[in-house]
């Protein structure tokens, strides 16, 4: 057999070609393409030794790789400036492709280039902006199907949600599967913004004991479900709430973390709950967007300043770009260690 290809469920895409490329195996030469409304054919060199999949066929008429998007635009008639207004990049999130579209006219059209491109996905959603506290989604269907809830596989972690409803980062991806390299199996952990469990379910994973605080309700139904999906529900406590009164009452009780997350652009402002409840020697995950003029200047000075006020003592900083924000401002994360 010379045009093999491996049949896999569409939520596991993109696990299965990391998985086929680690192993040598994942031919580029050729498209993906849809067996039916639930799998997928990636194309492969041989029969595949470590890769979980459903099934191993030949392709009777292999498809050759579809080009990049600027070349598929062209062939469509796009003129060149109509190509430079075009988005430059895009995520693919389980079987939905999330994209801005900024100046882009076309947009229909352009979704539907996505769509070809990528062979797995079903759906192409225009992302307009994530707004207010409990950070929920502006969004809208371009093209496709129009399903936006999906399961969404990185490292591992499966992530049940709808990108209508709740709010995904792709550009958090490092940062989510750093979470689940850096805690200790054991360890006590407060996730104060839960969400869907972006770094919750990466420390349960690796074996941590993880609160997961989450207040808007439609991200905790997706939480209490990735719980079960990623079998860490004898390791995530899932609470419903504002983690202000959450850590109130543990600390009234005495309990202490060893690892506080707080994944949230205003976590400055939680500190002190925080620095209530972490034990000494613990740590603090402090993300911010932080004016790149104010770098590090402003969340350092923040963090040591919430530590003075509690009594407490920073130890060690350890400071990190996670992506661009927006122009000037860069999302960052301060890991300190705290006496």
């Amino acid at each position: 057999m010379s045009n093999l290809a491996a049949v896999v469920a569409k939520p596991d895409v993109e696990v299965a070609i990391a998985s086929l490329q680690e192993e040598g195996i994942h031919d580029e030469s050729r498209r993906l393409v849809e067996q039916d409304d639930e799998t997928v054919a990636i194309p492969i060199t041989d029969p595949p030794a470590a890769t979980r999949v459903r099934d191993v066929i030949e392709q009777v008429d292999p498809e050759p790789r579809a080009p990049d998007l600027p070349t598929l635009l062209e062939a469509r008639g796009f003129s060149p400036a109509e190509i430079e207004a075009a988005p430059s990049s895009w995520a693919v999130i389980g079987d939905v492709i999330l994209v801005q579209f900024g100046e882009c006219e076309r947009r229909e059209a352009v979704a539907e280039a996505l769509l070809e491109l990528h062979r797995g996905a079903d759906t192409v959603l225009h992302r307009a902006g994530i707004a207010g506290e409990k950070r929920e989604p502006t969004v809208e269907v371009v093209a496709g199907s129009g399903d936006t809830e999906t399961v969404h596989t990185e490292h591992g972690t499966k992530y049940a949600l709808d990108l209508a409803r709740v709010m995904f980062a792709p550009g958090n991806k490092t940062e989510r599967a750093r979470m689940g390299e850096v805690v200790e199996a054991g360890e006590r952990v407060l996730d104060m913004f839960a969400g869907i469990g972006y770094f919750s379910l990466p420390m349960a994973r690796a074996g941590a004991q993880v609160t997961a605080v989450e207040k808007n309700p439609t991200a905790f139904q997706y939480l209490s479900e990735n719980a079960r999906l990623n079998d860490v529900t004898d390791r995530l406590e899932l609470i419903l709430g504002d983690c202000r009164e959450v850590v109130s009452v543990r600390a009234e009780a005495g309990e202490q973390y060893d690892r506080i997350v707080m994944g949230y652009y205003d976590a400055s402002e939680y500190l002190d709950p925080a620095m209530a409840v972490l034990a000494p020697g613990g740590t603090v995950h402090m993300h911010e967007a932080t004016p790149d003029a104010l770098l590090w200047d402003r969340p350092v000075e923040r963090l040591e300043a919430a530590a003075e006020t509690a009594g407490r003592t920073v130890l060690d900083i350890d400071r990190r770009r996670v992506k661009t924000h927006s122009e000037g401002v860069t999302h960052v994360v301060l890991d300190a260690t705290i006496e």
